[in-house]
């Protein structure tokens, strides 16, 4: 079943604005947040276990620890970018709940000691960003930003930075380079933006998902957020699922849920008549399970990584007997050679053989060695770059082909779609 925490009052339309964030204790938790200290923020952070929600899944708490003590300003960053496939929870919550995520940057940043935040949204996100842009305009008018904020001496302004559609910049030095007016390219790490980050000062970057959970921490403490989640993938967290199942939509629902009941029961099952094939439990760049696989998958970050896949940013991608594993490889592979930056070698010429080579065999023009050179490619592309691009790129491949070989050596062979001559004389 659903638990919903950070979802508890989406369903109503006035909790968008200020007044209706009020009503159901909207910026309560910031009044008592700043009547403490700020390393006792930073503490229950740890203790509560959170765990990056943008893919990464590092715990906050302790990525908030590595800021040195160098008497430089500090800035927080909310990477809203959400350019993953598959996902859409960072929408839906600038969308229902923006003052639930401005309340958490405010907490977040009192506990980090910054006087400046960016929230960097994605540009397509043109709805999401009017939201967020009146919200954080009610903010400033009711003191909840700008100086001495509550009476509290405590400063801090907030801005809306929109990216410019680069996939490339949901990783966070890269959106950073961007967010300083320069080309959305990764920087190598060390330093880590903690360290050196936004206008070279240490710099947080955390996911919207991670900071509106700030807000639940400090209100409710570590361990009644600890009451759902398992022991190292504690909380609830946000599912974006499309694919093919009945009721698409985000879902929260504890970590450690099974992957089968968020499919079967939360999002009513697959279309009549049709069979799970396989699914992709964390946006496109995490390898793809089997529907063997899938049926016993848990929902956190231990299982799935055992399962040599990846939670990432919680999209959950279901794929059922009508669709063609080829063709779906090809659409990712493009995707990949598409939004590759080029600025590391392996990455921008594997993206693109990678997508040439899939590309054949989807025409009708492999070969049987081609299969075996997906996966050569992609494991040379592997650890091999400044970002992690190029892996996301290589992971689904070297899965897609070695999960749903025989699919692919039936299309080298008879130039068509296995998948799709079976619907077709059903």
């Amino acid at each position: 079943m659903e638990v919903k925490v950070l979802t508890k009052h989406y369903d109503k339309p006035e909790y968008r604005s200020l007044e209706g964030y009020k009503k159901y204790g909207g910026y309560e938790v910031l009044k008592k947040a700043l009547g403490m200290k700020p390393e006792e923020i930073v503490a229950q952070v740890k203790e509560a276990g959170l765990r990056g929600r943008g893919g990464a899944g590092f715990p906050t708490g302790v990525k908030w620890g590595f800021l040195p003590n160098n008497g430089e300003p500090r800035y927080l960053v909310c990477n809203a970018d959400e350019g993953e496939p598959g996902t859409f929870k960072d929408r839906m919550m600038m969308e229902k709940a923006p003052h639930q995520l401005i309340e958490g940057m405010l907490i977040s940043a009192y506990a980090i000691q910054s006087k400046k935040s960016y929230i960097y949204i994605r540009g397509e996100y043109m709805e999401p960003y009017r939201i967020v842009e009146k919200a954080i305009q009610e903010a400033y008018d009711a003191g909840f930003l700008g100086k001495n904020i509550l009476g509290s001496g405590f400063d801090h302004d907030m801005d809306v930075y929109r990216g410019a559609g680069a996939y490339i910049c949901g990783e966070e030095t890269a959106l950073l380079s961007s967010l300083e007016g320069k080309k959305g390219q990764p920087k190598l790490k060390p330093p880590f933006p903690a360290v050196e980050g936004y206008l070279r000062k240490p710099t947080i970057v955390n996911n919207v998902e991670t900071l509106a959970a700030v807000v639940t921490i400090v209100k409710d403490g570590p361990k009644e957020y600890r009451k759902y989640g398992t022991e190292k993938s504690p909380g609830t967290k946000i599912f974006s699922v499309s694919g093919n199942v009945l009721k698409p939509g985000n879902y929260e629902v504890p970590l450690g849920y099974p992957l089968k009941d968020l499919i079967y029961n939360l999002c009513g099952g697959l279309k009549p008549g049709r069979q799970l094939k396989a699914v992709i439990p964390g946006g496109s760049s995490a390898p793809v399970l089997t529907a063997e696989e899938a049926e016993r998958a848990t929902l956190d970050y231990e299982c799935l990584a055992e399962m040599k896949s990846m939670l990432g940013s919680g999209a959950v991608i279901v794929i059922d007997d009508s669709n063609c594993m080829v063709d779906l490889l090809k659409v990712i592979m493009h995707f990949y050679h598409h939004e590759s930056c080029g600025q590391c070698t392996p990455c921008r010429e594997g993206t693109g053989w990678l997508d040439k080579i899939v590309g054949s065999i989807y025409k009708g023009e492999g070969r049987l060695q081609d299969i075996q050179l997906v996966e050569q490619v992609s494991k040379h592309m592997m650890g091999r770059t400044i970002c992690a691009l190029s892996d996301a790129a290589a992971m689904p491949a070297i899965s897609f082909v070695q999960k749903f070989r025989s699919e692919f050596e039936f299309y080298v062979r008879e130039g068509r779609s296995k998948v799709k001559e079976v619907i077709a004389n059903a």
